[in-house]
């Protein structure tokens, strides 16, 4: 039956999208009029791609009359945007491109589920292009922190990066700033892959998104849009190397497997380096890291205007050294990339995400279906060291086998909207989204022969903390834009979740060669959670390089119930609401001097709600959450994008974040502490970034120029505990690259943190502090076909 309502309804779908045929062509040429080969076109929000031939000539016949915008890109000229009118006469289009080095590209994006153009978007959003992820080396989604205004990333060597947008910091494993990875949700801190390689673009949307992202979109969405395969053959090959024995190697191939019918694409990225601090205790690098990841592409058309998409992507990662950290700043500081452990934490983390995408685009609605089945099974292969010492006091152990600390989500998304060809004055977009996550983990604490030393007055023996969490839930949510006048558009939205919680959990005591003793029987309890996500936006386009606009957004962070840990003031089971975020931000986006300018500022105040505040339980480094504050933030942004001369680029961003408590009271060594006015943690102040590329070209036919780069940034005060005891000082960065670059072919020399800056990265609160990134230098080859 539900075999034969799909058939149906696919069906009533492609008798509606019924209407009269065109062809769009045309031809694509240079500044000096000359036609230029293999140029892609695409009809922004269709299936409909082709490229140029050899004479520039293009043709995409048999396609729904009416108005679209064709995205034009091309290797060394500026993309360029445009409307077209397809008529039934297939009137030939020109178009003539500009070299990239004397106009900046028009850059499409997908912040409202829709292809569009950045500059007209109504909300702030940072867009990452595919030549600025290579320009700027970004390897990681942490080294997003600067690029973007008020974006601060990072981690405590384990790969799990903690993120904060103006403000709104991630404090648990339930994000305040969701991840979307080719448009599928990374559920949580477990299923997600950090990696950069073969990148298309990367979005990041600042400010509540929970209206068409959903749960954990409180301080916004990073969007990351991979390379898909086409009816183009083309690949790439990089190899980098570097100090600390870095390794980095990569590929990828895109083939049309059957012409207009079946493409596949595959990529891989190999990455191995020594660790950047030193085990005294061992006299060995302590924080080795060995990465492997594949992303891999099936899409078939199995008719016009359809597309199947199936995906694979998966990480495995091997760290010798899971948490490089050191007790105390001061220590950290005085002897910077060393530290002490007798336990190695060998950390392996093996994530996979599987996806499923059925695509509809016609000229009367468009439908998307979006499946995706994510896993991660992460294990100490040996003990962690729970108290970052030579002593042997405390290890964590969690290696119990397959059927414990792994995470399996499911999640689904139907969507439909308004078709891309379409005259009328309301553009929409409405659907459902559903998951379930199944989380068993099983974690010991073991206590040695120095346990004393923490005040423990047994040693030789372990508690084991057992817990079961499903989570299940729904989502309604629609967004409409209604064009009030040809230049004044009025957008609003709503959505609606609901999840239910189940937790259950089990304590026990193991003296070392005994068997295991109950100590809290197996207790289970559930919670149920729901949300409204409204959106309210004016827009007004005074021209085509003008956008005024005005926005209130609210998002929401996920609810659950506390852990199992060994501190009796903090019980299990304890439920914590969802966490809510209310911002209003008025902006300005300008292109000036034939796109040789671009200038996006806005100013934002946001107000969170029970704010869900963490406390890490030791030794068993167990969080524990409570909804204990409010919190006030409010700033501005600035990004500017220059090309002033033939060759120069130049990028400035800038954010500021006044980010406060208004009201947070927490409980510590059994006391009450009223923290009013204290700063949210991983919040700097300050965020700025400039850097300025010059190119000089010695044959333009072969496209071969000589390349220097450099990159300034800076990080203001920010705080790495509630009372604001733990602060890391104003610092500066300064990145640099030069080389040689051909129409396919790339050599670059790069120094990052040049001066070598000692800052920390992350930092618990109870003192064990992680600095970041040393003084890196290596060089990077890559070849494009």
């Amino acid at each position: 039956m539900k075999s034969k309502l799909l058939c149906a309804g696919m069906m009533l779908i492609a008798v509606l999208n019924v209407k009269a045929q065109a062809t769009f062509q045309g031809k694509v040429t240079d500044p000096k009029s000359n036609p230029v080969y293999n140029v892609n076109l695409h009809l922004l929000n269709t299936l409909y791609t082709t490229s140029t031939n050899r004479q520039g000539e293009f043709t995409i016949p048999n396609i729904p009359a009416g108005k679209y915008q064709v995205e034009v890109s091309g290797i060394g000229y500026a993309t360029l945007v445009r409307p077209i009118d397809v008529k039934g006469g297939g009137d030939q289009v020109s178009i003539q491109l500009q070299t990239a080095l004397v106009q900046l590209e028009t850059v499409t994006i997908t912040a409202d589920k829709k292809e569009a153009v950045i500059q007209s978007a109504p909300l702030s959003v940072t867009a990452v292009t595919a030549q600025q992820v290579k320009d700027y080396r970004l390897w990681n989604a942490k080294d997003l922190a600067g690029i973007v205004p008020n974006l601060y990333s990072g981690n405590s060597g384990d790969e799990r990066n903690v993120t904060s947008i103006r403000g709104i910091t991630t404090t648990s494993y339930d994000p305040a700033v969701a991840t979307y990875v080719d448009g599928v949700n990374q559920f949580n801190l477990d299923t997600y892959i950090p990696q950069l390689s073969d990148i298309e673009r990367v979005e990041v949307l600042r400010g509540p998104q929970s209206t068409l992202y959903g749960r954990n979109a409180t301080g916004g969405v990073i969007n990351i849009i991979t390379k898909k395969p086409t009816n183009q053959t083309n690949g790439f090959v990089e190899l980098s190397l570097g100090n600390y024995n870095q390794q980095r190697y990569s590929a990828g191939i895109r083939v049309p497997v059957i012409k207009d019918k079946l493409f596949f694409g595959a990529s891989g990225l190999f990455n191995t380096r020594d660790g950047y601090y030193t085990n005294e205790f061992t006299s060995k690098s302590f924080d080795d890291q060995r990465q492997a990841s594949g992303n891999f592409y099936l899409k078939f058309l199995p008719a016009k205007q359809w597309a199947i998409t199936l995906n694979q992507k998966f990480q495995n990662n091997v760290n010798d050294g899971a948490f490089p950290l050191v007790n105390g700043v001061e220590e950290a500081f005085a002897n910077p990339y060393k530290l002490s452990q007798d336990a190695v934490g060998r950390m392996k983390d093996n994530t996979s995400n599987t996806s499923l995408s059925i695509n509809h685009s016609g000229p009367m609605i468009e439908f998307t279906s979006q499946s995706s089945w994510q896993r991660n099974y992460r294990y100490y292969a040996s003990p962690l060291d729970g108290d970052f010492s030579p002593a042997d006091a405390v290890s964590v152990i969690n290696n119990f086998g397959k059927d414990w600390n792994i995470v399996k989500v499911f999640t689904q998304e139907f969507r439909v909207g308004s078709p891309t060809v379409s005259v009328s004055k309301l553009n929409w977009t409405a659907g459902l989204y559903l998951f379930h996550q199944n989380s068993p983990v099983k974690q010991a604490t073991h206590f040695g022969k120095d346990a004393g030393l923490l005040g423990i007055p047994q040693s030789y023996f372990s508690t084991i903390n057992t817990s079961i969490a499903k989570n299940t839930g729904v989502a309604f949510f629609a967004q409409a834009t209604y064009a009030l006048t040809e230049k004044l558009k009025l957008t609003g939205g709503l959505r609606y979740d609901y999840e239910n919680k189940k937790l259950s959990v089990m304590g026990e005591y193991q003296p070392d060669g005994q068997d295991a003793i109950v100590t809290r029987p197996d207790t289970s309890a559930s919670n149920n959670f729901n949300a409204l996500s409204p959106k309210l936006g004016l827009q007004y386009e005074s021209d085509a390089n003008t956008n005024f606009y005005a926005t209130y957004s609210r998002g929401f962070r996920t609810g659950g119930l506390t852990q199992l840990s060994s501190d009796p003031s903090q019980p299990p089971l304890y439920p914590y609401d969802p966490e809510y975020s209310n911002n209003v931000e008025i902006g300005i986006k300008k292109i000036f001097m034939d796109a040789k300018l671009q200038i996006h500022a806005a100013a934002f105040l946001t107000h969170l709600t029970n704010a869900q505040v963490p406390t890490l339980v030791l030794p068993d480094a167990i969080t524990i959450t409570k909804n204990t504050g409010k919190l006030t933030s409010k700033g501005f942004e600035l990004e500017v994008l220059a090309t002033p001369i033939p060759g120069l680029q130049l990028g400035y961003s800038f954010g500021y974040a006044d980010a406060n408590y208004a009201s947070l009271k927490i409980s510590s060594n059994s006391q009450q502490l009223d923290l009013e006015g204290k700063k949210q943690i991983y919040t700097p102040d300050v965020t700025s970034m400039l850097n300025a590329q010059y190119s000089y070209v010695l044959n333009p036919a072969q496209q071969l120029k000589l390349v220097a780069r450099g990159e300034w940034f800076y990080f203001g005060r920010r705080y790495f505990d509630a009372a604001n005891t733990i602060r890391q000082a104003p610092y500066n960065l300064l990145n640099t690259r030069v080389g040689v670059s051909l129409k396919q072919y790339d050599l670059y020399f790069w120094l990052r943190n040049i001066t070598g800056s000692k800052y920390m990265e992350y930092a618990y609160d109870f003192g064990a502090v992680h600095l970041g990134t040393p003084r890196t230098v290596g060089v990077t080859l890559a070849a494009t076909f």
